[in-house]
């Protein structure tokens, strides 16, 4: 089924930053594993793993809508140098990707692709309510209890 140009172009666009945010998971989760901080490498990996999902979903969608996914193209990495700039680096990345998850979702209701739109609305509350949260989280925790004493904790 040929799907409207403007929801491809968004999709390919999204594709990018999946790429791009499966690959910051990937490098910090690796990052925390060599640091001993091995319930920080943990939930990284998880994250690296939901980010391929997401990739996969637009992946496939690309491929109904008679489109060949482009993947040799992503979006820039910004990876920290310690934990507070890993969570900090990654929670950027999630407010982006909230923001852009949004404007697909308006664009799909404009073009009337409800299946593209369901499809992204549900990567939306996976974004904001479980990647989003919990890096809002950690940043809470190292307040609350410090950076050293947070550190400790995911040993």
């Amino acid at each position: 089924m040929k799907g409207s140009t403007k929801v491809i172009d968004k999709l390919q666009f999204l594709l990018k930053g999946e790429l791009a945010a499966r690959d910051q998971y990937f490098t910090h989760s690796r990052m925390y594993d060599d640091w001993g901080l091995s319930k920080l490498h943990e939930r990284l990996n998880h994250e690296m793993e939901e980010e391929t999902d997401h990739a996969d979903q637009i992946i496939k969608r690309l491929l109904f809508l008679e489109t060949t996914p482009d993947l040799s193209i992503q979006d820039g990495l910004n990876i920290g140098n310690d934990v507070k700039s890993c969570i900090e680096n990654d929670l950027q990345l999630e407010y982006k990707v909230v923001g852009d998850l949004k404007s697909a979702i308006k664009l799909c209701e404009q073009e009337q692709d409800f299946v593209t739109r369901t499809m992204l609305r549900g990567q939306l509350e996976d974004t904001e309510e479980d990647h989003t949260y919990w890096l809002e989280k950690q940043l809470g925790l190292i307040e609350k209890v410090g950076l050293q004493n947070y550190i400790q904790s995911q040993m």
